[in-house]
């Protein structure tokens, strides 16, 4: 049995959900951990092209079962639309396929008016959230006064801990556009009944599971610099990115996992707010103009650069990376050179770790290094003896600056266009 934690080791966007769409084909079960519908996943398959929100990629496959950990904060209006627009593409997503926990927290209205009332005061000093109230349903997690699905699914006790809680937040959302509290009420109660045959105790289903020889598949949201305790804070969301929430928000122990994949782009991009040391104006250019590089949630264009190997070191400690899925490789065809930013010049320093303030990564310059580039189109390449010489030095270079092999290359959007490397 192989329990395996897939994250990403950047900003997020890194290609994560084709990963676990071409890993599902070997596993039981797909498990969402943490963070909610701020966070986007596009899978290809046969041709068909799926952006999925909060349901995990595993739903793509026929005879795998999928599940929303207690780390996930859900909104239930969103995520039912998002189960419609898959069953209106032939997907089933019935009960025995989709588990969600009853200890998963609610996202409602008033959450998302609060997030982009607080982002609009920010003014300049914006974080970039997306606006749909994760950070505030995460907040009142913290706080203990949220709402769980188990709230969700029982009319009567979801109207009056939904009154109380309301009433509670009248002078906070004075002056923000809300709203009628009636109507959420009357929506959340009827999509509580919606939801209900597929709520149960997760940790319990997964233990079963494991018991039984099922294996696990755990799906990251967002990137490890997103992390609220690792990230480049305050731009960051507001769980825990990296492997160690992938336990705590399914409440699968970490010695009941057996690999860690970190997902890496090629290079580096970020969406939103905050610092990205090795971001240039030029490489951005040149990837949108061949029509990449653009947010699957928002559709902003995403800030692009080089590949930053410090950044890589530090996730490659922080999660316990046993292997790397290398995506986007395709989108360095055609570069004369291709570089690697191998360390930051701060202050006088050099730097082979990142700082832990948002401040001071803003005064990092890139120290590159640069290997020579290829002209090939690489995206019909099966295996890596396929690739040009120059893009196997490549992936061979990052390899030995991490530490860690490099698992999975992808080559391309479609499941197809991946390839496994021994070893």
């Amino acid at each position: 049995m192989s329990n395996i934690i897939i994250v990403g080791t950047q900003w997020g966007d890194e290609g994560k959900g084709k990963i676990v769409d071409y890993l599902t084909e070997h596993t039981d079960v797909v498990v969402r951990a943490q963070g909610g519908a701020n966070a986007g996943h596009t899978v290809y398959n046969q041709g068909q092209k799926y952006v999925l929100h909060l349901m995990p990629s595993g739903m793509l496959w026929e005879g795998k079962e999928c599940v929303i950990g207690n780390g996930v904060v859900i909104n239930p209006l969103a995520f039912i639309k998002e189960i419609e627009g898959l069953e209106e593409k032939g997907i089933s997503v019935t009960p025995e396929k989709l588990r969600i926990s009853n200890a998963a927290h609610v996202v409602f209205p008033h959450h998302r008016a609060l997030d982009v009332a607080k982002e609009q005061r920010r003014g300049k000093g914006k974080l970039g959230t997306t606006g749909r109230g994760i950070g505030p349903a995460y907040g009142d997690k913290i706080e203990r006064t949220g709402l769980r699905v188990n709230d969700l699914i029982q009319p009567e006790r979801l109207e009056a801990k939904f009154r109380a809680r309301f009433e509670q937040l009248t002078k906070t959302l004075e002056g923000i556009e809300v709203e009628d509290p009636e109507v959420t009420l009357e929506q959340y109660q009827a999509a509580g009944a919606r939801l209900a045959p597929h709520v149960l105790n997760t940790v319990e289903f997964l233990h079963a599971a494991m018991r039984d020889g099922k294996q696990l598949l755990f799906e990251g949201a967002q990137g490890a610099y997103l992390d609220i305790d690792h990230g480049t804070y305050p731009y960051v969301t507001s769980s825990n990115t990296t492997a160690g929430g992938a336990c705590t928000g399914s409440g699968v122990s970490p010695a009941k996992i057996d690999e860690v994949i970190g997902v890496c782009k090629a290079y580096t991009t970020r969406v939103g707010s905050g610092p990205c040391v090795t971001e240039s104006e030029e490489f951005s250019d040149r990837l949108h103009a061949m029509g990449r590089e653009f947010g699957a949630t928002t559709g902003r264009k995403r800030r692009c650069g080089p590949l930053d190997m410090v950044m890589l070191r530090f996730t490659t400690m922080v999660n316990g990376l046993t292997k790397i899925a290398m995506t986007n490789l395709d989108g360095l065809d055609g570069l004369e050179t291709v570089q690697l930013c191998t360390a930051y010049e701060w202050k006088g320093e050099r730097l082979s770790l990142p700082p832990v303030d948002a401040e001071d990564w803003e005064d990092c310059t890139p120290i590159y290094e640069e290997m020579p580039g290829w002209s090939e189109d690489i995206s019909g390449a099966k295996c890596l003896a396929d690739l040009p010489a120059n893009a196997r030095a490549y992936l061979d270079r990052v390899a030995e600056i991490t530490g860690t092999p490099i698992g999975i290359v992808s080559v391309g959007p479609d499941r197809q266009q991946t390839m496994v490397c021994d070893g």
